[in-house]
């Protein structure tokens, strides 16, 4: 269960914040949607940085319940191959931390805070349940991976990740700091490997992410999840 912090946020009720790096995502989630669906879309930017800065910003301004990540991904493949949907059970902050003589060491075990958030699970299955998304740990990054040593380099340590994104974490991070519980749900648009732009098929992901959002339940069933 998390707080719910309808006397101390201002302004309207929205219940749902979805957050996505750009316009483009945002339209197809809109679309999606359909008019009257009572949620706020908002196209925060491309980071975690902007994520969290507008995630936390948007909800200073009104009251909600729930907060999603959502937008395009590199997949991992097998399990997430082009045109898919992924549905995050935790969202992880994949670069945050330090280059060791060990190898990486991320900030929990620096000690200097968390790396994971976790989705809680009845929402993970009503988003999987709508979506058909494969469920799995979406990761966060704040450079997008380009090369076939890296991708393995992440696959070994998070042997759980379905996608990569840039915002997932921020965002997460935001929603928890208000006492908000947050998920992630992404289309995927590239494999995660060797940057190969002309594979990319951002289009039949940006479809992919307007059909989700049209067969999400309806907000009142959603929020019951939370």
């Amino acid at each position: 269960m998390t707080a719910e912090r309808t006397d101390e946020q201002p302004g309207p009720a929205a219940g749902l914040l979805v957050v996505v790096a750009v316009e483009a995502e945002a339209e197809a989630v809109r679309r999606g949607l359909g008019p009257g669906s009572g949620t706020v879309v908002l196209a925060a930017g491309v980071g975690p940085a902007a994520a969290a800065a507008g995630t936390a910003a948007a909800l200073a301004r009104g009251r909600y319940r729930l907060v999603l990540s959502a937008g395009i991904a590199g997949g991992f493949a097998p399990g997430a191959p082009v045109g898919s949907l992924v549905v995050a059970d935790a969202v992880l902050a994949a670069d945050l931390g330090a280059e060791t003589p060990d190898g990486f060491a991320d900030v929990t075990e620096l000690g200097f805070g968390t790396v994971r958030h976790p989705v809680p699970p009845a929402l993970v299955a009503a988003l999987a349940g709508a979506t058909g998304g494969a469920v799995g740990e979406v990761l966060t990054v704040s450079t997008v991976t380009g090369s076939a040593e890296r991708a393995a380099a992440l696959r070994g340590r998070h042997p759980r990740a379905l996608a990569e994104a840039m915002e997932g974490f921020g965002v997460a991070e935001a929603a928890a700091r208000s006492g908000l519980a947050a998920g992630e749900l992404r289309a995927v648009s590239n494999a995660v490997g060797p940057r190969d732009r002309a594979a990319w098929r951002i289009g039949e992901a940006l479809a992919a992410l307007e059909r989700a959002f049209a067969a999400l339940p309806p907000l009142s069933r959603l929020l019951q999840e939370v």
